[in-house]
């Protein structure tokens, strides 16, 4: 499991450690749930896992850096991406569902709170995190291609910025957020544009 710093010296792996990221993980997930997110404190989360504030502190640094590591951890595919047989299929499907899980409340928030986290990940700043799980999804898409024999297929790069970072722009600072019209219109410009 991946542990959030704020540059202090990342506690052990596993054991106590691990039980500890758990407990705090699950108090956050549930507060949200039961009073929602701008109610959440240090101490109210604390007590609910069964630590102290200190222990929050010292391992996350702040609220801010609490809440993004429990959104990383969320935003971290469970499954690879749908098999449709084609990457044209594979892209839409793959899309579609991210851009649904993305422009839920729950996603927009949690977009909203990785990008509101200071701290590092693995020695990188939290969003990178959230680039690695979205383009290790495409590249599976795009291994599946070229095993097929797919012939001018797009670069990773290419569907990151043609795809997702529109996706997530639009999420943010649009009026409303994107629909499947215009998201099939950028698959379109994607796929066909074979950059």
């Amino acid at each position: 499991m991946v542990t959030l710093t704020s540059g202090k010296s990342g506690p052990r792996p596993g054991g106590r450690s691990a039980r500890v990221q758990a407990a705090v993980h699950a108090a956050v997930n549930e507060l949200q749930r039961e009073s929602g997110r701008a109610a959440l404190t240090v101490p109210m989360v604390a007590a609910r896992a069964g630590v102290t504030p200190s222990t929050i502190y010292r391992r996350w640094g702040d609220l801010a850096d609490l809440l993004a590591d429990v959104a990383v951890e969320r935003m971290r595919p469970d499954m690879e991406p749908p098999d449709t047989g084609s990457l044209a299929g594979d892209l839409q499907a793959w899309s579609e569902q991210y851009l649904d899980e993305m422009s839920s409340d729950v996603g927009r928030a949690m977009v909203r709170d990785v990008l509101a986290g200071t701290g590092q990940m693995d020695g990188q700043p939290v969003p990178c995190r959230c680039f690695e799980f979205t383009a290790a999804q495409i590249d599976v898409i795009l291994a599946r291609a070229r095993q097929r024999g797919e012939p001018g297929l797009p670069t990773v790069d290419a569907l990151m910025d043609g795809i997702v970072a529109p996706v997530i722009y639009r999420l943010l600072f649009a009026p409303a957020p994107p629909d499947l019209a215009w998201l099939r219109d950028r698959l379109h410009d994607g796929v066909a544009g074979r950059r």
